[in-house]
């Protein structure tokens, strides 16, 4: 049992927010197994999409190093070949893209009228044809059918899979399209969001991953509406990226975080890729109890400071701490 908020700090992290070790390991291996499988399907399955390998990527919170506990998902994009097809964007932001190679594999999956490629139908090959591929408990086309869930057998994670294109570089630019949900396609660029959080953690010496995993387990908690953890997590890396210096100690830095939370959740967050213009969705009630718990925090996390450096009482310290992140967090003693 810890005596000091340091030891109860690790111990925290060690048990309760970081991913193990081990978790992380083997779903890193079932990864790159899953990877190699999905990409011999183009030999393997008739009318299978012929696949970029070269383009394929992977992201989410995983690929970052910013997921807590529990390990629940992983996320992989497999880029198609486009084999001339070409895309366009109308006025209201709806993309689509055109086939015009019937001789294609991606002509099975046009609409009616045998030119735009429904997203859907593409989503419903890579479902039916990694089914036989690996031992998984099940496969689907998740609710908001923008990904196939396959979930593994014997463990707790499960992969989300994305297929996507990845257009022609203009001025040296370019990103991906993944399926939008509604049979079309929408903008991506997973290596924006690691490039820029990568850059952020190593400028204040690799401090940050533990503040932003931290912070997730706080948004998780039932004391407010929970927001995205991707919002979260880009509030955090745009304080740090305009912040001189990172302590190495989290309960230095921790009253400062809540304080940036608390200040960006009535503005505009913007999206580091330039696809939305706001990331922060929340309604007016939700950045309202955010706002209040993230104050309420930040004052708990300055008192719990005041405890340690000023009356050396460290059992009320972590207390205090406790009050914050709940009864997971360490005791005294």
């Amino acid at each position: 049992m810890p005596t000091n908020v340091n030891t109860a700090f690790n111990k925290f992290f060690d048990e309760i927010v970081n991913l193990a070790t081990e978790d992380s390991r083997s779903a890193r291996t079932d990864r790159d197994n899953l990877r190699s499988r999905i990409q011999g399907l183009q030999s393997q399955v008739a009318y299978f999409p012929a696949l970029y390998t070269e383009a394929d990527i992977n992201f989410g919170s995983f690929a970052r190093k910013t997921k807590k506990r529990p390990l629940d998902d992983v996320d992989m994009f497999f880029c198609i070949k486009g084999n001339g097809a070409h895309y366009n964007e109308g006025l209201d932001g709806v993309i689509k893209i055109h086939v015009t190679d019937s001789s294609t594999n991606l002509y099975q999956f046009t609409n009616s009228d045998n030119e735009t490629l429904n997203s859907i139908k593409v989503l419903n090959k890579f479902k039916s044809s990694v089914e036989s591929v690996y031992a998984y408990r099940s496969s689907e086309v998740n609710r908001r059918q923008e990904v196939v869930v396959l979930k593994l057998n014997n463990k707790d994670w499960s992969f989300d899979i994305a297929p996507c294109f990845l257009t022609a570089s203009v001025n040296d630019k370019n990103f991906y399209l993944i399926p939008d949900g509604a049979g079309n396609w929408k903008k991506a660029d997973p290596r924006v969001d690691q490039e820029r959080t990568t850059r952020v953690n190593q400028k204040h010496d690799g401090k940050i991953l533990n503040i932003i995993r931290v912070m997730k387990y706080w948004n998780a908690r039932a004391t407010m509406p929970t927001m995205s953890s991707y919002l979260l997590e880009n509030i955090i890396v745009n304080y740090y990226e305009a912040a001189y210096s990172c302590s190495g100690y989290i309960d230095l830095e921790l009253p400062n975080v809540f304080q940036a939370v608390r200040d960006a959740v009535f503005s505009t967050v913007p999206d580091p890729k330039g696809f939305q213009s706001d990331l922060n969705d929340l309604s007016f009630d939700d950045k309202l109890k955010i706002y209040t718990r993230a104050g309420l925090d930040k004052d708990k996390a300055v008192e719990a400071r005041r405890l340690e450096t000023v009356c050396s009482t460290h059992k009320e310290c972590i207390n205090k701490w406790r009050e914050i992140f709940g009864s997971e967090f360490p005791e005294y003693g």
